[in-house]
Protein backbone atom coordinates (compact mmCIF):
# COMPACT_ATOMS: atom_id res chain seq x y z
CA UNK A 1 0.00 0.00 0.00
CA UNK A 2 2.79 2.38 0.47
CA UNK A 3 3.99 2.45 -3.04
CA UNK A 4 0.18 3.19 -4.02
CA UNK A 5 0.58 6.50 -1.73
CA UNK A 6 4.05 7.29 -2.81
CA UNK A 7 2.97 7.25 -6.49
CA UNK A 8 -0.35 9.64 -5.69
CA UNK A 9 2.26 11.99 -3.76
CA UNK A 10 4.22 12.26 -7.00
CA UNK A 11 1.42 12.63 -9.62
CA UNK A 12 -2.07 11.69 -9.95
CA UNK A 13 -3.54 8.48 -10.94
CA UNK A 14 -6.85 7.20 -11.70
CA UNK A 15 -8.16 4.23 -9.51
CA UNK A 16 -7.30 1.73 -12.70
CA UNK A 17 -4.09 3.83 -13.57
CA UNK A 18 -2.75 3.57 -10.58
CA UNK A 19 -3.24 -0.59 -10.43
CA UNK A 20 -1.72 -0.73 -14.02
CA UNK A 21 1.22 1.08 -12.69
CA UNK A 22 1.78 -1.08 -9.75
CA UNK A 23 1.20 -4.24 -12.06
CA UNK A 24 3.90 -2.41 -14.23
CA UNK A 25 6.24 -2.54 -11.03
CA UNK A 26 5.30 -6.21 -10.90
CA UNK A 27 3.30 -6.23 -8.52
CA UNK A 28 0.53 -8.99 -9.18
CA UNK A 29 -2.79 -7.73 -9.95
CA UNK A 30 -4.30 -8.98 -6.66
CA UNK A 31 -2.06 -7.01 -4.53
CA UNK A 32 -2.27 -3.80 -6.65
CA UNK A 33 -5.78 -3.97 -6.28
CA UNK A 34 -5.84 -4.77 -2.92
CA UNK A 35 -3.57 -1.99 -2.04
CA UNK A 36 -5.33 0.60 -4.50
CA UNK A 37 -8.29 -0.42 -2.32
CA UNK A 38 -7.31 -0.18 0.98
CA UNK A 39 -5.86 3.25 0.77
CA UNK A 40 -8.32 6.33 1.00
CA UNK A 41 -8.30 8.13 -2.07
CA UNK A 42 -10.67 11.04 -3.66
CA UNK A 43 -10.53 9.62 -6.98
CA UNK A 44 -12.49 12.60 -8.08
CA UNK A 45 -9.33 15.34 -6.79
CA UNK A 46 -7.60 13.19 -8.47
CA UNK A 47 -9.29 13.86 -11.75
CA UNK A 48 -9.30 17.79 -10.78
CA UNK A 49 -5.48 17.16 -11.01
CA UNK A 50 -4.21 15.28 -13.91
CA UNK A 51 -7.13 17.70 -15.39
CA UNK A 52 -5.63 21.07 -14.42
CA UNK A 53 -2.08 19.14 -15.52
CA UNK A 54 -3.18 18.55 -19.00
CA UNK A 55 -4.87 22.36 -19.17
CA UNK A 56 -1.27 23.49 -17.86
CA UNK A 57 0.76 21.84 -21.06
CA UNK A 58 -2.01 21.52 -23.46
CA UNK A 59 -5.61 23.33 -24.71
CA UNK A 60 -8.19 21.37 -25.04
CA UNK A 61 -11.78 20.79 -25.47
CA UNK A 62 -14.48 20.51 -23.21
CA UNK A 63 -15.45 16.91 -24.31
CA UNK A 64 -11.61 16.30 -25.51
CA UNK A 65 -10.72 16.62 -22.03
CA UNK A 66 -13.10 14.30 -20.85
CA UNK A 67 -12.43 11.68 -23.11
CA UNK A 68 -8.70 12.26 -21.95
CA UNK A 69 -9.60 11.66 -18.51
CA UNK A 70 -11.25 8.60 -19.48
CA UNK A 71 -9.14 6.70 -21.54
CA UNK A 72 -6.67 7.09 -17.86
CA UNK A 73 -9.23 5.65 -16.72
CA UNK A 74 -11.75 7.87 -14.92
CA UNK A 75 -14.76 7.29 -14.97
CA UNK A 76 -17.06 9.33 -16.67
CA UNK A 77 -18.44 10.96 -13.20
CA UNK A 78 -15.12 11.58 -12.00
CA UNK A 79 -13.87 12.59 -15.41
CA UNK A 80 -17.01 15.19 -15.49
CA UNK A 81 -16.07 16.74 -12.02
CA UNK A 82 -12.34 17.41 -13.10
CA UNK A 83 -13.10 18.70 -16.34
CA UNK A 84 -16.30 21.21 -14.48
CA UNK A 85 -13.25 22.21 -11.30
CA UNK A 86 -10.77 23.10 -14.06
CA UNK A 87 -13.40 25.43 -15.81
CA UNK A 88 -14.43 23.98 -19.17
Amino acid sequence: MQTAKDYLDYTAFSKSGLIKQLKFDKYSTADATFAVNHIEVDWKEQAVKTAQDYMDYSSFSRQGLIDQLKFDGYTQEEATYGVDKVGL
